[in-house]
């Protein structure tokens, strides 16, 4: 039976935020989990995920502005500051006393600036291998003309085969999802967001999380390095850091078991 609920749209922020919810109220492993993804994934492609968290979780996946069916546009903010401020407004708007944030990725990176805030409510951190490039730091292993021409051909219309290409590791139903909906992803944004993720310095807003946090680490990714471990620890000298070996960068679609593992009961009870 699927822990899938509806989808809904709030204005927050002064745009419309889209979301999809899973498991409800009636769930008692722990507060309410926002999802929020990584830079070309609409908050359908996280469906599989949210399903299994909406098994203990009331679990919001939100289309983060330019993606998905939250607002989109060539003349929209798309900085770190803004992605927070989206995700703080959010969570106010649902009327979520307590919650938490799991990002992956981009959503990661604002996971990070959101809680730097140490906003009323939230209650723990989970970064999903998270781009530690930045200022003087060294380049984001993907390229951005990986990102522009996978969209570029979603736009005009392709199959899951022809995304195989893009993504040859993916299952048949992760292509087809990335294919239908990868479209909605506006490339302005895209570009800024890459960009920014060279120009804007997540590092500096470590130091201000207070909330317990997790860094999930992919074993075969080169996100996260050694050395970049132990510079995030020692900005939050508490961080539980776990690691999923066989996974790259897309941790749950190549390793979903060691996702979960790697989970634990962080979020306050067990998933999986």
């Amino acid at each position: 039976m699927s822990n899938y609920l509806y989808g809904a749209n709030v204005q927050a922020n002064g745009i419309r935020q889209h979301y999809l919810r899973y498991g409800g109220d009636s769930r008692r492993g722990g507060v309410p989990v926002i999802l929020v993804p990584g830079i070309t994934s609409p908050a359908i492609t996280w469906g599989f995920v949210a399903e299994v968290l909406g098994r203990q979780f009331d679990t919001y996946v939100v289309d983060v502005r330019g993606r998905g069916l939250s607002s989109t546009g060539d003349d929209l903010d798309y900085s770190l500051d803004a992605y927070a401020d989206d995700i703080q407004a959010l969570a106010e708007a649902l009327e979520l006393p307590q919650y938490s944030v799991l990002g992956h990725s981009m959503g990661a990176r604002i996971g990070v600036r959101l809680a730097s805030r140490q906003p009323a409510g939230l209650e723990r951190l989970v970064l999903v291998d998270p781009p530690v490039s930045g200022p003087g730091r060294r380049a984001y292993p993907s390229k951005l003309p990986w990102y522009v021409d996978s969209i570029a051909l979603a736009t005009k219309g392709c199959s899951a085969e022809e995304m195989r290409a893009f993504c040859p590791t993916w299952t048949e139903e992760q292509l087809q999802l990335r294919a239908e909906w990868l479209h909605t992803c506006n490339t302005q944004g895209i570009v800024t967001t890459f960009n920014n993720f060279h120009d804007e310095d997540m590092h500096q807003h470590l130091g201000a999380v207070r909330v317990p946090t997790m860094l999930m680490v992919a074993g075969r990714g080169d996100v996260i390095r050694p050395e970049d471990e132990q510079e995030i620890q020692s900005l939050i000298p508490s961080l539980a850091i776990t690691r999923v070996p066989n996974a790259g960068h897309m941790i749950p679609w190549d390793d979903a078991a060691g996702f979960y593992a790697a989970l634990g009961d962080f979020l306050g009870a067990q998933v999986g």
